[in-house]
């Protein structure tokens, strides 16, 4: 029996397709009974073309933004709808549909004749899929509510799930919050045989080094791939562009001006706290490209107000505070009539923009002197020098640091690792979970791409973790809560591969941070633009909370109601509260937020 949720979108609690549910019900007397929760309206008024059922004996389910480079099979979609060229693609060439399909999605074929179910996600995850194996029925959804209204699912959280959202602030895939259910990393695809599950990758970068095209050429060919992404995602749609001012959201608001002239809508906010507003960049690069300019200057009485309604609909815990930034500008372009956003998530991971990039690159230096040197002369010469001289002491954090390897080292400024999990987490909770495990899948992602650089790989595992178990979900989410659909064109296929091809010396060079990047927009972006460091929506939560109560109030009692829960030790809550207090506002404001909406969460989904 293979057990039907439904690929949906979010909201949840939206009505039901019944008609589609009794069609496929009498279709597939094979499967069971099947569950449809397709989420919203559009979807619903869409079900005929994202689901569709076969003679042959199979249902294909599909959705997202995607498109083939199969001809024959982009005909069908555009003349029957995405179902019916997914089931031909299927008929055509079983699983290697993969290698045709492209885009963001989600995708589900159920074969009634085997009792085999099929499922896969885009190559970076832009679409979710979760799934679980209960009673020899294969259950599955695009967010994990979906999968939670089955009866047969259990609903009991995981220990480690709990765990590695304190350490990631996200719940990292392919684990989830809950104790049965995973959901698919990008680019991965999970087959079901009637018994057992079996997952594997159908894509990995093919990261190359040797490409020797000038900068000029490589940049006409980025910025051609950028303009027919943004065309391809605008056309025929009323849509907008998020504008922060930085280099990506510039990126794709000029493209965008190019395409509507005069006339394309982009939209920013700010907040009135020194160190956090960046709406002069945007107003910059809205002047430069002669943009609509919509602005909006979040409050601390607008956090408040939203902050329950974001622990309620996101189905797992998340702890980035930028998604009420994000929650507001969303919010204000739905309001203007826009349908859709373009988002530039993803040039910073597919083009080296990443502060730690560069910082990790500055260590892998001394990983270079061959280590029986390091081992037997530099570090006991250098560990017997008092600390106590200042660039000593500077010299011996800088080998510490360095003699930890990659990935390992990104993590040394996080908080369980340096407060130590143990003054964190109850004993008895702590005994029921493995500390190390964040790490361990860092480091299988870490080591996943073949013959690919030291910065490469730090990429390939930002677009696993940081875009698709993160800035993806706090994006995406946050727009179908404002009531508007979001697309990346940054991360389309072509682009992705592209950007492999890209030498790692081009994208970081010496220090200086998305070098190819800037060197070929220096003549379309601002030149403020290009200068800026990297900011985005961060949000000071630490800072209002000092001189806002209900703010304060919000934050501080759900602390206080963590600590009636048998995991974090209630000393460790107690002292968080304080040293917010006494003056570490931002580094533990951040703290604050991601306990508070872990508590937040338990509250909004019944735990």
């Amino acid at each position: 029996m293979i057990g039907f949720c439904g690929l949906c979108n979010f909201p949840a609690n939206k009505p039901r397709d019944e008609k589609l549910l009794r069609e496929m019900s009498k279709s597939f007397p094979e499967l069971g009974k099947l569950r449809i929760a397709l989420m919203d309206r559009a979807a619903c008024a869409a079900s005929e073309k994202r689901l569709a059922l076969f003679p042959e004996g199979w249902m294909a389910a599909i959705t997202g933004q995607p498109w083939w480079s199969d001809p024959e099979i982009g005909d069908i979609a555009r003349e029957r709808g995405e179902s019916d060229a997914l089931g031909e693609a299927y008929r055509r060439y079983g699983v290697e549909l993969l290698q045709r399909l492209h885009g963001a999605f989600a995708i589900v074929i159920l074969d009634s004749r085997s009792g085999r179910a099929f499922a896969a996600v885009d190559r970076v995850g832009q679409e979710s899929l979760y799934y679980t194996v209960v009673d020899g029925g294969f259950i599955f959804g695009s967010n994990a509510d979906c999968v939670q209204i089955h009866p047969s699912v259990d609903s009991s959280l995981s220990p480690q799930g709990i765990y590695n959202y304190v350490y990631s602030h996200m719940v990292p895939s392919p684990d989830t919050i809950y104790s049965v259910l995973r959901k698919l990393p990008g680019g991965h695809y999970v087959e079901y045989d009637g018994n057992h599950t079996r997952v594997g990758s159908y894509w990995e970068p093919p990261f190359d080094e040797t490409n020797g095209a000038s900068l000029e050429a490589l940049g006409e060919q980025m910025r051609a791939l950028i303009f027919k992404s943004v065309e391809r995602l605008s056309k025929g749609r009323r849509i907008g562009a998020f504008l922060s001012g930085g280099l990506d959201s510039s990126t794709l608001a000029g493209m965008l001006a190019k395409l509507q002239s005069g006339n394309a809508n982009t939209y920013s906010i700010g907040f009135s706290a020194s160190g956090y507003d960046e709406m002069g960049y945007a107003r910059t690069a809205a002047q430069h490209f002669n943009t609509k300019q919509h602005e909006y200057y979040v409050t601390p009485e607008d956090v408040c107000a939203i902050v329950p309604e974001i622990a309620r609909v996101y189905d797992e815990p998340f702890g980035n505070s930028s998604a009420v930034g994000v929650y507001y500008c969303a919010k204000l372009a739905a309001n203007d009539g826009m349908e859709y956003l373009l988002a530039g998530d993803g040039g910073d991971e597919l083009f080296a923009g990443n502060v730690r990039y560069a910082k990790q690159q500055i260590f892998e230096y001394y990983r270079m002197i061959p280590p029986v040197l390091r081992r037997r002369l530099l570090e006991p010469l250098l560990f017997r020098l008092p600390e106590a001289v200042g660039v000593i002491q500077k010299a011996q954090s800088y080998v510490r640091q360095a003699r930890t390897p990659l990935p390992d080292r990104l993590e040394a400024y996080n908080f369980l690792q340096r407060e130590g999990a143990e003054e964190v987490f109850q004993a008895d909770f702590l005994a029921t979970l493995a500390p190390e495990e964040p790490l361990f899948l860092q480091r299988k992602r870490y080591s996943t791409p073949q013959d690919a650089s030291t910065l490469n790989r730090m990429m390939y595992l930002d677009w696993q973790q940081t875009l698709a178990d993160n800035d993806l979900r706090k994006v995406g989410r946050m727009c179908a809560l404002a009531g508007v659909e979001v697309v990346y064109p940054l991360l389309d296929d072509p682009l992705i591969e592209f950007s492999c091809q890209v030498p790692s010396a081009l994208k970081l060079k010496r220090q200086r941070l998305r070098y190819f990047y800037k060197e070929t927009m220096r003549d379309f972006l601002p030149l403020e633009t290009i200068r800026k460091e990297k900011h985005g929506f961060g949000l000071p939560f630490g800072l209002w909370m000092v001189e806002h109560v209900p703010l304060q109030e919000l934050a501080y009692e759900s602390l206080l109601s963590l600590k009636k829960r048998p995991y974090f030790r209630p000393e460790f809550l107690d002292r968080t509260i304080r040293l917010h207090r006494t003056g570490h506002t931002a580094y533990y404001g951040e703290l604050v937020w991601i306990l508070m909406m872990l508590e937040l969460w338990f509250q909004a989904h019944g735990h």
